[in-house]
């Protein structure tokens, strides 16, 4: 045995146990939370103690959680997160070479033996958990011979190889990185969760061009754009051709869960682009989607721009009631803009999951707003005028404010 592995009672291990989850992901990913916060704490005391513990709730994780529902994605998000953060632990802790060989191997048979698959991001971080180029290229060699079988042009010979990116990221670990590329030109389908094992070869030989080349090449049926868009920035900028990133890349590499946050994305990691620059180019980037930029505009302070923007395209009428309601004190003019457009959208008939509580909040937060710059009259007439234009929603709007509006 190792003689110096730690020992510990930890707390996680009594709720991971086989199929100790029912169908629910929300217990799952609070436990899987819990646990991770749990090692995190001990790493800051004891790194070989928390990278042990690290090892032996990945072992747990997906024997426990394979009966949780995951059709939202929520739990296979909650395990990424957890990888991401405990990775790290494992790679870093002072681990002499046969504990950290007793780690790798109990990884990897947790490894193979994940079905779902749940934890299949560890293989991207295979190189890092060996901690030395020596483990790595022990790994590597290991791993290499079944690769080159499982990506053999012999019918009768290849197949699917659970071990793969393992075997790449060892190699990339190692710096055996000529390998890399001669193992890659047997694989026939260009994926991109290898070829980006070519990319990173090629970038760390001082190859940046021809890195690029190789990250556009070969595109797959099911490539994955925005993560090929921000392998080829994250080379540009590394290399300080910060515009040609921005224009090649930028806009396609920051896309997020929302048009705010992909706004927001682009003005953080190009700090010297104009935030007017880069909202022009993100509307013009997503055709037919100019109200989604409503919020991005208006936390920018452009304010014009984004009432215009909302009236280009569809624009979610909650949102731009709360806009009415928030901006009531310090920008009237804009609030009553944003709430007519809000009962504007109603009125033809858009909106998700739209009820009569959202109509009267959209009235209620305009006239505020109206009452507030000093133009009640005039947005009441444009209020009626909206309201009995109505024909695509059957009266609904009319019907909620007809009494308000002297319409009935």
């Amino acid at each position: 045995m190792p003689t110096n592995r730690p020992t510990k009672t930890w707390e996680f291990k009594r709720r991971f146990r086989r199929h100790a989850f029912g169908w629910r992901s929300q217990p799952a990913i609070t436990r899987i939370k819990e646990a991770v916060s749990e090692i995190k704490r001990v790493a800051r005391k004891n790194m070989l103690l928390a990278a042990d513990g690290a090892v032996v709730f990945l072992e747990r994780l997906s024997p426990a959680i394979e009966q949780v529902d995951s059709s939202s994605g929520a739990i296979g998000t909650a395990v990424n997160n957890a990888i991401e953060t405990l990775a790290p632990i494992i790679s870093q802790a002072p681990a002499d070479a046969k504990t950290r060989e007793a780690w790798l191997e109990r990884l990897f048979d947790a490894y193979q033996e994940d079905d779902i698959p749940y934890i299949e991001l560890l293989g991207d971080y295979w190189g890092e958990l060996c901690g030395s180029k020596a483990i790595a290229s022990k790994w590597a060699d290991q791993l290499i011979g079944t690769c080159r079988m499982a990506w053999s042009p012999d019918p009768n010979l290849r197949g699917f190889f659970k071990g793969t990116t393992n075997c790449l990221s060892a190699l990339l670990a190692a710096e055996r990185y000529a390998e890399i590329l001669d193992l890659l030109e047997l694989e026939r389908h260009g994926m991109w969760d290898y070829r980006q094992y070519g990319v990173k070869a090629l970038a760390a030989m001082g190859r940046t061009a021809d890195a690029i080349r190789y990250a556009e090449s070969r595109r797959a049926l099911n490539d994955r754009p925005v993560a090929i868009a921000r392998a080829c920035e994250e080379l540009l900028l590394s290399s300080g051709m910060v515009d040609e990133a921005y224009n090649r890349y930028g806009l396609r590499a920051n896309q997020a869960g929302t048009y705010l946050a992909w706004f927001r994305a682009l003005k953080k990691k190009y700090p010297d682009k104009q935030p007017a620059e880069i909202l022009n180019d993100l509307v013009n980037e997503t055709p037919g989607d100019e109200g989604k930029w409503f919020a991005a505009a208006k936390s920018a302070g452009f304010f014009d721009e984004a009432i215009a923007l909302a009236n280009r395209s569809p624009t979610s009428p909650q949102t731009l009631t709360r806009a009415a309601r928030d901006f009531a004190e310090t920008n009237p003019t804009f609030a009553v803009a944003a709430g007519l457009t809000a009962l504007r959208w109603l009125v033809e008939g858009y909106g998700y999951d739209v009820t009569g509580i959202d109509v009267l909040d959209a009235f209620s937060n305009t006239m505020n707003a109206a009452e507030k710059a000093g133009r009640s009259e005039d947005t009441l007439r444009q209020v009626r005028t909206l309201v009995a234009s109505e024909n695509s929603t059957a009266g609904f709007v009319g019907r909620i404010l007809g009494s308000r509006l002297g319409l009935d």
